[in-house]
This record gives C-alpha cells, structure tokens and sequence, in this order.
C-alpha cells in the first residue's frame, strides 16, 4: 500500500476554505439569500470545526517539518 503525505500547506488551504465556507453559508442565510434547512446548518457547523481542526493540524506540521535536521545545532 502507497502511502503518501499530505503536505502541511495544503492542509491550511483546506482548512481555510472550509472555515470560510462555514462563514458564508450563515453569513447568506442570514442575509436571505438561501433558506436555512437543517442540514445546511450543520453542514456549515461541521465545516468550521472541521477546517479548524484541519488548519491546526496543517500549522503544527509546518512548524515542526523542518525541526528533525538542526536539533545538535540549538544546543
């Protein structure tokens, strides 16, 4: 089985937009451009707190990506 990474940056692009997806399905129901249904209210929940959790995940593995080859020279 071929396991391949998921780079740490698209993971913030992924999480962002699922953030701002979260944003703008409220942002138009509110402004009664599309109907609030149930579904699309948790869509838009799950969306947010998904993308969150993606971009944190995305952010700590961009931190850490380049941490392995300097560790002896911090010292």
């Amino acid at each position: 089985m071929i396991r391949t990474r998921i780079r740490p940056f698209r993971l913030l692009i992924v999480g962002f937009v699922l953030v701002l997806t979260g944003f703008l399905i409220p942002f138009a129901v509110v402004l009664k451009m599309i109907e609030n249904t149930f579904f699309l209210s948790f869509f838009a929940y799950g969306a947010q707190v998904s993308g969150l959790i993606l971009g944190v995940i995305g952010a700590a593995n961009y931190v850490t990506m380049g941490r392995g080859k300097d560790d002896e020279t911090d010292w």
